[in-house]
Protein backbone atom coordinates (compact mmCIF):
# COMPACT_ATOMS: atom_id res chain seq x y z
CA UNK A 1 0.00 0.00 0.00
CA UNK A 2 1.31 3.36 -1.11
CA UNK A 3 0.65 6.83 0.74
CA UNK A 4 1.77 9.90 0.60
CA UNK A 5 2.48 12.46 3.26
CA UNK A 6 2.24 15.92 1.94
CA UNK A 7 2.20 19.75 3.62
CA UNK A 8 2.51 22.95 1.43
CA UNK A 9 3.15 26.13 2.54
CA UNK A 10 1.48 29.34 1.08
CA UNK A 11 1.51 33.25 0.16
CA UNK A 12 -1.78 33.20 2.83
CA UNK A 13 -4.93 31.46 3.87
CA UNK A 14 -7.51 32.21 0.57
CA UNK A 15 -6.97 30.79 -2.68
CA UNK A 16 -9.69 32.48 -4.26
CA UNK A 17 -8.01 35.88 -3.01
CA UNK A 18 -5.25 35.31 -5.51
CA UNK A 19 -2.78 33.30 -2.62
CA UNK A 20 -0.50 30.90 -4.12
CA UNK A 21 1.30 27.46 -3.17
CA UNK A 22 5.07 28.64 -2.16
CA UNK A 23 6.49 24.93 -0.95
CA UNK A 24 5.51 21.56 -1.67
CA UNK A 25 6.79 18.96 0.87
CA UNK A 26 6.09 15.30 0.12
CA UNK A 27 6.92 11.86 1.68
CA UNK A 28 6.66 8.20 0.41
CA UNK A 29 5.35 5.91 3.03
CA UNK A 30 5.16 2.00 1.57
CA UNK A 31 3.10 0.04 4.08
CA UNK A 32 3.13 2.65 6.63
CA UNK A 33 7.15 2.67 6.49
CA UNK A 34 8.99 5.63 4.86
CA UNK A 35 10.40 4.57 2.10
CA UNK A 36 13.13 7.59 1.72
CA UNK A 37 11.71 8.73 -1.45
CA UNK A 38 10.37 12.72 -1.11
CA UNK A 39 9.31 15.50 -3.24
CA UNK A 40 10.28 18.83 -2.50
CA UNK A 41 10.34 22.07 -4.32
CA UNK A 42 10.57 25.69 -3.14
CA UNK A 43 7.70 28.02 -6.42
CA UNK A 44 7.90 31.27 -7.07
CA UNK A 45 4.31 32.47 -6.99
CA UNK A 46 4.42 35.04 -9.11
CA UNK A 47 3.15 37.48 -7.12
CA UNK A 48 4.26 39.37 -3.31
CA UNK A 49 5.03 37.47 -0.28
CA UNK A 50 2.83 39.25 2.59
CA UNK A 51 4.69 39.76 6.05
CA UNK A 52 2.60 38.29 8.06
CA UNK A 53 2.78 34.75 5.81
CA UNK A 54 7.00 35.36 5.99
CA UNK A 55 6.73 35.08 9.48
CA UNK A 56 5.32 31.92 9.35
CA UNK A 57 7.11 30.39 7.16
CA UNK A 58 10.09 32.59 6.77
CA UNK A 59 9.93 32.79 2.76
CA UNK A 60 10.28 35.80 1.59
CA UNK A 61 9.54 37.76 -1.70
CA UNK A 62 13.26 37.46 -2.88
CA UNK A 63 14.22 33.91 -1.63
CA UNK A 64 11.39 32.55 -4.04
CA UNK A 65 12.27 34.69 -6.96
CA UNK A 66 13.81 32.85 -9.52
CA UNK A 67 12.34 29.56 -8.30
CA UNK A 68 10.50 27.30 -10.66
CA UNK A 69 7.09 28.41 -10.82
CA UNK A 70 3.96 25.93 -10.13
CA UNK A 71 3.37 24.45 -14.22
CA UNK A 72 6.96 24.13 -14.37
CA UNK A 73 7.23 21.45 -11.41
CA UNK A 74 3.42 20.38 -11.43
CA UNK A 75 3.93 16.99 -13.90
CA UNK A 76 6.68 15.73 -11.62
CA UNK A 77 4.63 16.09 -8.68
CA UNK A 78 1.52 14.72 -10.52
CA UNK A 79 3.98 11.34 -11.42
CA UNK A 80 4.73 11.25 -7.77
CA UNK A 81 1.87 11.30 -6.20
CA UNK A 82 0.35 8.82 -8.30
CA UNK A 83 -2.77 7.17 -7.56
CA UNK A 84 -1.72 7.01 -3.71
CA UNK A 85 -3.81 8.15 -1.05
CA UNK A 86 -2.93 11.82 0.40
CA UNK A 87 -2.26 12.02 4.02
CA UNK A 88 -2.49 15.86 5.04
CA UNK A 89 -3.40 17.94 8.19
CA UNK A 90 -6.27 20.35 7.81
CA UNK A 91 -6.30 18.72 4.04
CA UNK A 92 -9.11 20.93 3.30
CA UNK A 93 -6.78 24.14 3.48
CA UNK A 94 -3.65 22.06 1.34
CA UNK A 95 -6.08 20.23 -1.08
CA UNK A 96 -7.70 23.51 -1.46
CA UNK A 97 -4.87 25.23 -2.61
CA UNK A 98 -3.07 22.65 -4.91
CA UNK A 99 -6.46 22.20 -6.89
CA UNK A 100 -6.64 26.12 -7.14
CA UNK A 101 -3.02 25.94 -8.36
CA UNK A 102 -4.61 22.85 -11.06
CA UNK A 103 -6.89 24.29 -12.53
CA UNK A 104 -4.59 27.33 -13.30
CA UNK A 105 -2.64 24.51 -15.49
CA UNK A 106 -6.08 22.90 -16.53
CA UNK A 107 -4.97 19.23 -14.71
CA UNK A 108 -7.09 17.07 -12.54
CA UNK A 109 -8.74 18.19 -9.42
CA UNK A 110 -7.83 15.77 -6.03
CA UNK A 111 -10.94 13.92 -5.37
CA UNK A 112 -11.77 13.98 -1.28
CA UNK A 113 -12.15 10.60 -1.81
CA UNK A 114 -8.22 9.73 -1.74
CA UNK A 115 -7.62 11.77 0.97
CA UNK A 116 -6.44 11.26 4.67
CA UNK A 117 -7.19 13.96 6.99
CA UNK A 118 -5.09 13.96 10.09
CA UNK A 119 -6.69 16.49 12.00
CA UNK A 120 -9.91 14.92 11.50
CA UNK A 121 -8.15 11.91 12.87
CA UNK A 122 -6.85 13.75 15.89
CA UNK A 123 -10.09 15.17 16.56
CA UNK A 124 -11.49 11.61 16.61
CA UNK A 125 -9.00 9.76 19.25
CA UNK A 126 -8.05 13.17 21.43
CA UNK A 127 -11.65 15.08 21.10
CA UNK A 128 -10.53 17.59 23.92
CA UNK A 129 -7.36 18.25 21.81
CA UNK A 130 -5.13 20.46 20.92
CA UNK A 131 -4.76 18.31 17.52
CA UNK A 132 -2.13 20.86 15.96
CA UNK A 133 1.25 19.41 14.70
CA UNK A 134 2.83 20.37 17.29
CA UNK A 135 0.60 19.69 19.77
CA UNK A 136 0.03 15.99 18.57
CA UNK A 137 4.09 15.74 18.62
CA UNK A 138 4.90 16.57 21.86
CA UNK A 139 1.82 14.40 22.80
CA UNK A 140 3.60 11.05 20.78
CA UNK A 141 6.89 12.38 22.05
CA UNK A 142 8.15 13.22 18.43
CA UNK A 143 11.12 14.91 18.01
CA UNK A 144 9.88 18.32 16.13
CA UNK A 145 12.97 20.86 17.53
CA UNK A 146 14.33 21.40 14.09
CA UNK A 147 10.75 23.12 13.69
CA UNK A 148 11.65 26.68 14.16
CA UNK A 149 9.45 27.82 11.66
CA UNK A 150 6.93 25.63 9.45
CA UNK A 151 8.31 23.87 6.43
CA UNK A 152 6.29 21.64 3.87
CA UNK A 153 9.66 18.99 3.68
CA UNK A 154 10.19 18.88 7.41
CA UNK A 155 6.47 19.53 8.30
CA UNK A 156 6.07 16.11 6.13
CA UNK A 157 8.31 13.71 7.97
CA UNK A 158 7.06 14.81 11.56
CA UNK A 159 3.32 14.45 9.87
CA UNK A 160 4.28 10.86 8.55
CA UNK A 161 5.33 10.20 11.98
CA UNK A 162 2.04 11.29 13.83
CA UNK A 163 -0.25 9.36 11.04
CA UNK A 164 1.45 6.15 12.15
CA UNK A 165 0.57 7.02 16.02
CA UNK A 166 -2.79 8.30 14.68
CA UNK A 167 -3.61 5.01 13.12
CA UNK A 168 -2.05 2.97 15.83
CA UNK A 169 1.48 3.31 16.53
CA UNK A 170 4.59 2.58 14.91
CA UNK A 171 4.16 -1.39 16.03
CA UNK A 172 1.72 -1.19 13.11
CA UNK A 173 4.64 -0.50 10.71
CA UNK A 174 5.83 -3.81 12.43
CA UNK A 175 3.02 -6.28 10.87
CA UNK A 176 3.68 -8.80 8.63
CA UNK A 177 1.82 -6.93 5.58
CA UNK A 178 5.09 -4.39 5.64
CA UNK A 179 7.33 -7.35 4.74
CA UNK A 180 8.21 -7.03 0.89
CA UNK A 181 8.05 -9.99 -1.20
CA UNK A 182 11.80 -9.29 -2.09
CA UNK A 183 12.30 -9.72 1.65
CA UNK A 184 10.51 -13.02 1.68
CA UNK A 185 12.42 -13.92 -1.14
CA UNK A 186 15.94 -13.33 0.58
CA UNK A 187 14.81 -15.31 2.97
CA UNK A 188 13.59 -18.15 1.53
CA UNK A 189 14.36 -17.81 -1.97
CA UNK A 190 12.22 -21.01 -3.24
CA UNK A 191 9.07 -18.80 -1.55
CA UNK A 192 8.44 -22.38 -0.05
CA UNK A 193 9.10 -23.61 3.46
CA UNK A 194 10.18 -27.26 2.38
CA UNK A 195 9.36 -29.99 4.81
CA UNK A 196 11.84 -32.24 7.05
CA UNK A 197 13.12 -35.25 5.21
CA UNK A 198 13.43 -37.00 8.25
CA UNK A 199 11.24 -35.87 10.98
CA UNK A 200 13.62 -34.41 14.63
CA UNK A 201 14.80 -37.02 17.06
CA UNK A 202 12.75 -36.70 20.52
CA UNK A 203 13.75 -34.43 22.71
CA UNK A 204 12.36 -35.97 25.98
CA UNK A 205 13.64 -38.98 27.74
CA UNK A 206 12.03 -42.12 28.83
CA UNK A 207 11.32 -41.26 32.27
CA UNK A 208 9.83 -38.19 31.14
CA UNK A 209 7.30 -39.80 29.07
CA UNK A 210 6.16 -42.40 31.66
CA UNK A 211 5.88 -39.54 34.44
CA UNK A 212 4.02 -37.70 31.74
CA UNK A 213 1.44 -40.11 31.12
CA UNK A 214 1.25 -41.33 34.95
CA UNK A 215 0.30 -37.03 35.48
CA UNK A 216 -2.18 -37.63 32.55
CA UNK A 217 -3.81 -40.68 34.04
CA UNK A 218 -4.15 -38.79 37.65
CA UNK A 219 -6.35 -36.27 35.66
CA UNK A 220 -9.23 -38.72 35.11
CA UNK A 221 -10.83 -39.48 31.95
CA UNK A 222 -12.46 -35.92 31.48
CA UNK A 223 -9.00 -34.03 31.13
CA UNK A 224 -8.41 -32.15 27.92
CA UNK A 225 -5.20 -34.13 27.31
CA UNK A 226 -6.96 -37.12 26.97
CA UNK A 227 -8.21 -35.26 23.80
CA UNK A 228 -5.03 -34.34 22.68
CA UNK A 229 -3.48 -37.82 23.11
CA UNK A 230 -6.01 -39.32 20.54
Amino acid sequence: MREIVLDTETTGIDHAKGHRVVEIGAVELVNHIPSGKTFHYYIDPERDMPSDAEAIHGLSTKFLKGKPVFSAVAQEFIAFIGDASLVIHNAAFDVGFLNAEFARINAPAILPERVVDTLMLARQKHPMGPNSLDALCKRYGIDNSKREKHGALLDSELLADVYLELIGGRQSALSLSAITVATRAAVAPSGLVKPRTHPLASRLTEAEIVAHKALVAELGDKALWNELLN
